[in-house]
């Protein structure tokens, strides 16, 4: 049982799709339990992945590959959960969004890929998000943590604003706050008040995980 859990992990280091898929059923087939198979076997590929790609060992379109092979193969394992009927666990929600201002999309869709494979609900508002629509997203989806991101310093304020757009409307102790891009700081997320900073995809699956542990 603990080879599948491997080849599962290696499945999604190759971004093999076919194979990912072959081993989710495999897995279901040999009464491996639908959960343990994600958490133990693909969720471990893609923080692989991640750190891979924070090490500059693979690229933008391996870690793109990789997302797509573990979407795959956890719409199987998702279905089988369903089907059978398991009372499903509330999955902390993220919205997510590039700031107003801000084209730069690729970077905010690894950290979606990412966090919805380690479980985690994301309503991704894609690029260029007013402050006002990204605040009206997290409380129309009841959210637990907003995430943005600013890939230029002359998008970064926009950060800025929603933590005051937060405060003004009483709303700082219902979110929790991630920030990152390329020119963003644990300097600049403490100065504006923001909850935390990620520096890259596998640090935002880690940050977001204790950000719900101590919400």
């Amino acid at each position: 049982m603990s080879n599948i859990f491997e080849e599962a992990r290696q499945s999604i280091v190759d971004g093999d799709k076919d194979l990912a898929v072959e081993l989710a059923h495999k897995g279901l087939a040999e009464g491996i339990d639908p959960g343990e198979l994600i958490q133990k076997g693909f969720v471990p590929g893609v923080m692989e992945v991640g750190d891979l790609f924070s090490d500059g060992e693979v690229f933008l379109p391996e870690v793109m590959t990789s997302a797509v092979a573990i979407k795959a193969a956890c719409a199987v394992l998702n279905d089988a959960i369903e089907a059978r009927g398991d009372k499903k666990v509330k999955r902390a929600k993220v919205v997510l969004a590039t700031v107003e201002g801000d084209l730069h999309d690729i970077g905010k869709g690894i950290v979606a890929a990412m966090l919805s494979a380690n479980g985690f609900e994301i309503i991704d508002l894609g690029r260029d998000v007013s402050t006002e629509t990204i605040v009206e997203a997290a409380v129309e989806h009841d959210a637990d943590i907003i995430g943005t991101s600013a890939l230029l310093t002359t998008t970064m304020a926009a950060q800025q604003t929603l933590e005051e757009l937060l405060n003004e409307k009483g709303l700082k102790s219902r979110f929790k706050t991630i920030v990152g891009g390329a020119p963003v700081t644990q300097r600049w997320a403490t100065k504006i008040g923001a909850d935390a900073f990620a520096e890259n995809a596998s640090e935002a699956v880690k940050i977001a995980f204790k950000l719900i542990e101590d919400k």
